[in-house]
Formats: structure tokens, C-alpha cells, sequence
């Protein structure tokens, strides 16, 4: 490794903390033995959250910097009185962590004394100091399983199997997002009473069932697509199949997580997921909701599996019926909107093929615009609108048409018919 090629920029001291609390998160003392596939896999999982967290570092720095740190370590424990121990500037900052980190296996650390002891790399400056203030040690029964953290990467999902009980638009959308990632079409399968949808999966090297247990029993990750109505069902015939390898993904409006708890085996995990049908193009708009059993890992790995299919975010139930009626539904309100934007121009004039091509990338740009800009809708409007311009005269039309009213209605709506089937389903799942 070329370590001037490395070593771009100084590292602040609450970087570094970042860096350290990952590690020893990630368990890095087990991986203290050379092993360097299991240490490459783990390097390259903090370097997700390094991202996430707005750090944006090569993997091969992060291993430069641990080797810094290391090296640091080690020479403190050969001398402890010396008045300079180290060059890395803060290091009692991040002294603690490192002990936590490479104490916890005594005999390795003593070894490790001798291996590392010409390595005397330091560096210039660690930048400003931060006035973090150190997080508490983890209960030992709340310490993750490094396998576990690695199979949430999106780069280690390739030997996921996920299985989708219904092959509708739905199910299409999320196993077309996630075959855009790292999940290998040899590991889905899909299963429907009928085989009429299933020829769009097999074109995706899917495997297609008219068995349920089957897809159980082959999957990881088993998404529940059906009709609300038939969730009762379909859960009663694969319970007996659900073990605790299992995460239960429904996306069944309406269905509430206790419901699904209550037809599954007693701690199953169960998660309820809302997605929208632009999850088939990659821009979807999907919330989760975990339930009682449910870890905060199943929810990372579920949104690392579906992290291709667009915006994924995580929240109370509560939300899970609002979402349905804003961005479930809401889908077809916008398609509403874009027909309707289509035929005024044809209707003044414009053939019907370019006026609905105009509309759609109107929505498009709009949207992107919006998405991208971070700024509210209404500053957005604003600055279309000029002084007695068009826009401003069309709006009032819109305005006098009722639109912003009809459309928080219709989104009140759509959430009171998810909630209502929510509670029909509760009421079916206990006769």
C-alpha cells in the first residue's frame, strides 16, 4: 500500500472518535488476528458508516489510520512514562477507546507488542479538538454479531435469499429494486396461486412457486405482498414454517404489526413496509415500521436490501397508514395531476403524444428539482411566479378549483381506508 497516496488530508479528533466507536461496535478485537478477507469485510462496513456520517475516507484510509492508531497504542504500552509517547496529537483522547478495543483479549494484545514494533508511522496534526464526551461502555448483551453487521453491507447481500409471497405490482417493483443491488436472482423466488404475473419475474431469472412453504423455507427475508384481506391466511399457512432465521416483511396496506405478531410464532420478527410503484424505476418511496421482536439490525438490513429502490426511511406504525394515503396512493393522485396538465394543452391545441410526453418530464423535472433543492414547495412556486404573469393567473384557477383542499382530502382519505382495512383485518385474523 503506497501510504503517501493515503494520507491526504488530517483526521479532526471527533472524526477519529467516530472511527473508533465503529470499531469496537464492529467487534474489531476479534479481528486482530491477520485474518484479512474478515478484516477487509469489516473495513469496508465502517467505511459505509463513516459515509453515512459525512466522512469521506477511502477504505485504505481507514486502514492507515488504524495502523497509526494501533502503532500509537502499542508504543505507549512499551513506554508508559515516556513524556512524549506519541505524535498523534489528542491521542488521550482516543486512548480509552483503544484500550477498550485492544484489551478485551489480553494474550493477543502481549503478542501483538512484538509484532508491531518497528512500526513508527505518525503523522502531522489531528486538527481541531472536540468536546465530545465518551459514550458509555455497551452492555455485553447488546454486543452485535460481526457476521450479522457484514451481511447488513449492501456489498455482502449477494447471499441473501429473499422470497415474495404474491407476484404483483408491488412485489415486481421491490424485487426489481433489490436485483439492482448486490441480491443475485438465483437467490429469490417468488410464489402466486396463479402463474399469470409470474412471466415478468422469470424474465428477471426469478424462480416462480405455487407453494408458499416453499418460499419460507428457502428465504431469509420473506415479504408478505397480498391483498390485505387474505394476510390471515396466508400467514396461518406458513407459521408453522417461520423460525427465528426469519424477518417477515409486510406490505399489506392497513395490516398492523400486531396483528402479523399475533398469527406468526411467539418472537418472530416482524416488520410492516409501505412501498410506492416507482420502486420499478429505482425512485421509490418506502417506510418501515419494525415490530416488538424486531432488532435495530433487522431494520438496518432490511434498508440495506432495499437501498437501490429508493428513498427508505424508518418510523412509528403511526406513519405507516399516513404514508399509504401520501406516497402509496399518492402516486396515482400525481398521475391524476400529469393526465390533467396533459389534456389542457391538447385542449388548446397540442397533439395528444407530445403533450403527455411535456407533462410527464414537467413531473419529473419537478419533482427532482424539488427533491434536490431542499427547499419548500412554496418557495419553489414562488419563483415561477412573476407579476402578472401566466403562472400566477393559473393558480388562481387551480386555487378557485378547490386543488389544495381536494388533495389534503384525498390523502385524509386514502389514510382513513388504509386504517379501516387495518382494523378489518385485526377483526378477521381472530375468528
Amino acid at each position: 500500500m503506497d501510504d503517501s497516496g493515503i494520507k491526504k488530508q488530517n483526521w479532526d479528533v471527533k472524526e477519529t472518535e467516530l472511527f473508533l466507536e465503529i470499531l469496537k461496535e464492529l467487534d474489531m478485537k476479534k479481528c486482530l488476528d491477520g485474518r484479512k478477507v474478515r478484516n477487509n469485510k469489516l473495513f469496508k462496513v465502517a467505511h459505509r458508516r463513516m459515509t453515512a456520517a459525512g466522512y469521506h475516507r477511502s477504505v485504505d484510509q481507514l486502514k492507515f489510520r488504524w495502523k497509526l492508531l494501533k502503532s500509537a497504542y502499542y508504543k505507549c504500552k512499551r513506554e508508559p512514562n515516556s513524556p512524549a509517547p506519541t505524535k498523534i496529537q489528542g491521542w488521550w483522547r482516543y486512548e480509552k477507546t483503544m484500550v477498550a478495543i485492544m484489551e478485551s483479549r489480553h494474550p493477543l494484545v502481549g503478542a501483538g507488542v512484538n509484532a508491531d514494533r518497528n512500526d513508527e508511522v505518525t503523522e502531522d496534526s489531528d486538527g481541531e479538538a472536540s468536546v465530545l464526551h465518551w459514550p458509555q461502555p455497551c452492555p455485553d448483551d447488546t454486543t452485535q454479531n460481526l457476521d450479522l453487521i457484514i451481511k447488513m453491507d449492501p456489498e455482502m447481500d449477494s447471499q441473501l435469499k429473499v422470497g415474495f409471497i404474491g407476484a404483483g405490482n408491488m412485489a415486481f417493483g421491490i424485487a426489481k429494486g433489490i436485483l439492482s443491488g448486490n441480491v443475485l436472482p438465483v437467490n429469490v423466488k417468488v410464489s402466486a396461486p396463479s402463474s399469470r404475473n409470474f412471466g415478468r419475474f422469470q424474465e428477471l431469472g426469478i424462480a416462480v412457486t405455487h407453494s408458499n412453504p416453499e418460499v419460507v423455507c428457502g428465504s431469509d427475508v420473506v415479504f408478505v405482498a397480498v391483498k390485505p384481506h387474505l394476510v390471515p391466511l396466508v400467514l396461518n399457512e406458513i407459521s408453522q414454517h417461520v423460525t427465528d432465521r426469519h424477518i417477515i416483511v409486510s406490505v399489506a396496506a392497513g395490516v398492523q404489526l400486531a396483528t402479523l405478531e399475533e398469527l406468526l410464532p411467539e418472537n418472530s420478527v416482524a416488520i410492516r413496509l409501505m412501498p410506492n410503484l416507482p420502486c420499478v424505476v429505482q425512485e421509490g418511496a418506502l417506510l418501515f415500521a419494525r415490530g416488538s421482536h424486531a432488532k435495530q439490525e433487522d431494520g438496518a438490513l432490511l434498508r440495506s436490501l432495499l437501498h437501490r429502490c429508493g428513498l427508505v426511511e424508518e418510523g412509528p406504525e403511526a406513519w405507516i397508514d399516513i404514508h399509504t394515503g401520501l406516497s402509496g396512493s399518492g402516486v396515482a393522485f400525481v398521475y391524476l395531476f400529469a393526465e390533467a396538465l396533459a389534456e389542457g394543452a391538447v385542449k388548446m391545441g397540442m397533439p395528444s403524444a407530445l403533450a403527455h410526453s411535456i407533462a410527464s418530464q414537467t413531473i419529473l423535472g419537478a419533482g427532482r428539482l424539488l427533491r434536490d433543492s431542499g427547499k419548500h414547495p412554496a418557495q419553489l412556486r414562488s419563483e415561477v411566479c412573476t407579476p402578472g404573469g401566466t403562472t400566477i393567473y393559473g393558480l388562481h384557477t387551480l386555487e378557485q378549483g378547490g386543488v389544495r383542499a381536494s388533495t389534503m382530502s384525498a390523502v385524509e382519505s386514502a389514510t382513513e381506508r388504509a386504517r379501516e382495512l387495518g382494523r378489518k383485518s385485526a377483526t378477521g385474523s381472530r375468528k
